[in-house]
């Protein structure tokens, strides 16, 4: 390969459908020389690439990482210096619990220049597609996107104040702590809030399971829903219609009950 002006363009891919990239997404894959790719980008995308191009998968999902991130960093610096344009393909928008501005520093610190296409992050767009809006009027006038999963492990800590301001919650990352955050709801008193579990979000294998919030490890167990997911508390799932059709079916069993 010829060696062009080193450059770095960080691409978000969207939620999982191929079709949620943006135009100038795209474009900047049909003109990468190397694409590095996270597991949450959906690989059709790669199909746009040149047929020249240099695809390399380095991981990031949870419980799977085939590089640490300073690894991901040299990868970047390396790859740029030596061929010119590469793309790093990140889930969801970069800047959305990607890394995107390390990865973005790291080139930077070698006078690489560098692009970012925001993508389309699965916190707004994988309840949008279920008909679940994260705001709305005189029920939510505004939404937290926090992560289940910080740099050690632990839940955040903006959980809580994202519980007392009494708005959409959507969590990232969360999967493994579904029992702590239906514990700090339910200490809050706030355990018979309206939640959703949606796995695989916008693509043909997603599921979904809806319940409260106090509830989430037994409706995702009892429906088999793992990760990558999303999870949204709060009462904007009382949209979604499977959460109607759970409370018709509560009623009807208190009615046959009394």
């Amino acid at each position: 390969m010829q060696t062009q002006q080193p450059k770095v363009t960080l691409v978000g891919a969207g939620p999982g459908d191929p079709e949620l990239i943006t135009v100038k997404g795209l474009k900047a894959i049909q003109q990468a020389r190397v694409i590095l790719y996270d597991a949450l980008s959906n690989n059709e995308l790669l199909d746009h690439a040149p047929q020249n191009c240099l695809k390399r998968f380095v991981g990031k999902r949870a419980g799977m990482h085939v590089y640490t991130q300073a690894e991901i960093n040299r990868m970047i610096v390396k790859y740029a210096l030596t061929y010119g344009s590469v793309v790093r393909l990140k889930g969801g928008d970069s800047f959305v619990f990607g890394r995107g501005q390390e990865e973005l520093a790291a080139a930077q610190q070698y006078g690489i220049e560098t692009e970012v296409i925001p993508g389309i992050s699965s916190a707004i767009s994988v309840p949008g597609v279920n008909k679940i809006p994260v705001t709305a009027r005189n029920v939510s006038e505004g939404f937290w996107v926090i992560t289940g999963t910080t740099q050690d492990g632990k839940l955040s800590r903006d959980l809580e104040f994202a519980i007392q301001a009494d708005t959409t919650v959507v969590i990232l990352m969360g999967m493994s702590k579904l029992q702590e955050i239906a514990d700090i709801y339910a200490q809050l008193g706030k355990g018979q809030v309206p939640a959703a579990i949606i796995q695989n979000g916008t693509l043909p294998t997603q599921k979904i399971g809806v319940g409260v919030a106090q509830d989430l490890p037994v409706f995702a167990e009892e429906q088999g829903l793992k990760n990558p997911a999303i999870i949204v508390i709060g009462e904007v799932v009382r949209f979604h219609e499977a959460f109607q059709e759970l409370q018709t079916k509560l009623a009807d069993n208190y009615k046959l009950a009394v």
